[in-house]
This record gives structure tokens, C-alpha cells and sequence, in this order.
């Protein structure tokens, strides 16, 4: 596996809720590391086998398998990884944790390049209509990795084969190959970063975790009628809960306004007036 500064560049970014978790429902277990979640998928009461969705960020490995350690057990094994998307905050773990687990890692095959080490993404937007992150977005690394021996491709059918009863769904826009995650039984949403519950690009909102439904990260969201149509697509699933891959989990009727308000009105509430991606979807 190739080494790279997209999981190896330990950022001096950070929120409150870095190294705390919290249930979002029983057998989902919700991490942040510095400013970005993780999921545990497992019931420690049952068994001591789990499946990991996302890595987190770069440099932050260890204190993920710790909190798998407080969480399962020290002979935890975990089974496999999902990405949402190749993201650097969420791989940023996934080279390091699969030196400990040789595991397979499942992911739509429109981010294997960017997975396989043959494409970088494009460089983050910095100037994107946003707050200081987004200004700050240069230091965020967008390099390709190499994990091709663990990638495994999302099954057509939707089906997550270390996650029974779990399907994935196409979410593109943030990424081309960004899918989210759903349960039926309790109408669970992983969302990735579809949309997020904080205002990502607002340093100050980040730092908090204010709690509150936006559109995908500005500063490396690359298409916008994408990232709309798929909010559309998590809106009529009528999510009971949703977590996401920034922020807080949340829940019931502000989830579901929330989310209602944010298809809506995508346009008004998600997307930039100005920034690079947005100026060239208009020409």
C-alpha cells in the first residue's frame, strides 16, 4: 500500500466532540475524530465483530482502534471497511488500520481511481463563498491512495455484503462515487457527506458542533445539481435518524424539516453564489 500525505498530514483542526461517541441507535456507534465522524457498526453485547464506515482523519488511527478497543473488547476484530467517499478525512485512517486488518474495503467504483492511486481529486476551493475553513481548504490534502489490494466494489443490487440488512445508495455530487448508507429496520441514514449537520466551511459552527442540516462541504463539493438530486433521494426516504459525516446525529421532527428544507430550497440554502465548481457548471 502506498503511503501519502492524504492520510498521513495530521491537520490542526478540531471540535469539541473529538474523541467522544455516542449511540445514534443500538449497533451504531458514532466516533469524531477531530472534525469528522466514524461509525462502529456492531453490537458489543452480542459479539465482538464490527464493521467500520469511514476512517477519519489523517494521523487518527490509533485513536480509532482504541475507541474499537473501549467499545468491542481488546480482541475485537473487525471484519470490513465501508467509504462513503476517498475523501482525505475520511481515509485518513484507512492505511494504518489496514496494516492491523487485512480487511476488505468496499466503495462505488467511481472512487476506485481515486482509491487505487491513479487519480488525485481536484484541490479543495478556497475561493468558495464560505467561512475561514474554506479559506483555510488549501492545507486540506487531495492525493490519491493506494489500497488496491483490499478494494472490493459495492454490489449492483445495493446490498453491503459485511452489512446484512443495509443497502447503499448512489449519492453523488461532494464525489462522483459518494454513496450513503441505509437500514429499513429503524430507518437509519449514514449520510456521509450528502449533507451534513454543521456548517463545515464556519470554523466557529465546526469548533461547536452547532447543530443544524446543510448542504455538502463547499470547498470540495465539485457538482452541484448532484449533490441536490441526491438530498432529493435521502429527503423521501423519511429518515428516522440520520448521521453524518460532519456533525452531530440528529433525529425525529428536526430531522425530518430539516432535511425537507434543505430539497426544497437547495439552491438558496446549499448552494455557493460564487467558488470555481459552481462558475464552471454555469458555462
Amino acid at each position: 500500500m502506498e503511503r501519502s500525505t492524504s492520510t498521513e498530514k495530521v491537520l490542526p483542526v478540531t471540535s469539541f466532540k473529538s474523541g467522544s461517541g455516542i449511540e445514534v441507535v443500538p449497533g451504531v456507534y458514532c466516533y469524531t475524530v477531530q472534525v469528522a465522524n466514524v461509525f462502529f457498526i456492531g453490537n458489543p453485547a452480542v459479539s465482538n465483530e464490527w464493521v467500520l464506515v469511514d476512517t477519519g482523519m489523517p494521523g487518527m488511527a490509533y485513536r480509532v482502534l482504541e475507541e474499537a478497543e473501549n467499545h468491542f473488547g481488546p480482541d475485537h476484530k473487525l471484519k470490513a471497511i465501508v467509504l462513503t467517499h476517498g475523501h482525505f478525512d475520511h481515509v485518513g485512517g484507512v492505511i494504518d488500520i489496514l496494516e492491523k486488518f487485512k480487511v476488505p474495503v468496499y466503495a462505488h467504483p467511481l472512487e476506485f481511481s481515486y482509491l487505487k492511486g491513479a487519480t488525485d481529486y481536484p484541490e479543495p476551493d478556497t475561493t468558495v463563498e464560505g467561512g475561514i475553513v474554506a479559506k483555510m481548504s488549501w492545507e486540506f490534502p487531495n492525493k490519491a491512495i493506494d489500497i488496491s489490494a483490499h478494494l472490493r466494489e459495492l454490489p449492483a443490487d445495493g446490498t453491503i455484503p459485511p452489512l446484512p440488512g443495509w443497502r447503499w445508495i448512489h449519492t453523488p455530487g461532494h464525489t462522483e462515487g459518494h454513496v450513503s448508507l441505509f437500514r429499513e429496520d429503524g430507518r437509519v441514514l449514514l449520510a456521509g457527506d450528502a449533507f451534513v449537520t454543521v456548517k463545515q466551511d464556519s470554523l466557529y459552527k465546526v469548533i461547536v458542533q452547532k447543530k443544524e442540516i446543510h448542504g455538502p462541504p463547499v470547498y470540495l463539493t465539485t457538482d452541484w445539481r448532484a449533490a441536490w438530486e441526491s438530498v432529493v433521494k435521502l429527503a423521501d426516504l423519511r429518515p428516522s435518524v440520520a448521521a453524518t459525516g460532519h456533525g452531530k446525529p440528529m433525529r425525529g421532527a428536526q430531522l425530518a424539516k430539516g432535511l425537507v428544507d434543505l430539497a426544497e430550497n437547495f439552491q438558496e440554502r446549499a448552494v455557493p453564489k460564487y467558488g470555481k465548481f459552481v462558475e464552471h457548471q454555469a458555462n
